[in-house]
């Protein structure tokens, strides 16, 4: 069994700082790609940030320059550091990591039950 837990989310004022955390944890043997995804009420999920195992990163262009994803493996965490938070930022922040559980090559894919994240203007 593999757990995905976010912490960090908020309530912050327009120009602030949060940084959200994903720990994995459980039956884990490696882990791939971590990333991180919002959903805003009335909108579809959208990928934020992704980060691979090797430390190569993609963002969404509406949070580049903004926005920092990193992990530490030694934790099995990823963290998202956003900066310069707009209103529209506001959502419901998940994470995802693609898991191998054992030796063989299958990985699957586990989700975070969320952290709100909410810019005031």
């Amino acid at each position: 069994q593999v757990q995905l837990v976010e912490s960090g989310g908020g309530l912050v004022q327009a120009g602030g700082s949060l940084r959200l955390s994903c720990a994995a944890s459980g039956s884990i043997f490696s882990i791939n790609t971590m990333a991180w995804y919002r959903q805003a009420p009335g909108k579809q999920r959208e990928l934020v940030a992704g980060i691979a195992n090797g430390g190569n990163t993609n963002y969404a262009d509406s949070v580049k320059g903004r926005f920092t994803i990193s992990r530490d493996d030694a934790k099995k965490t990823v963290y998202l550091q956003m900066n310069s938070l707009k209103p529209e930022d506001t959502a419901v922040y998940y994470c995802k990591a693609v898991i191998r559980t054992d030796v063989s090559t299958r990985q699957y894919q586990y989700w975070g039950q969320g952290t709100q994240v909410t810019v005031s203007s």
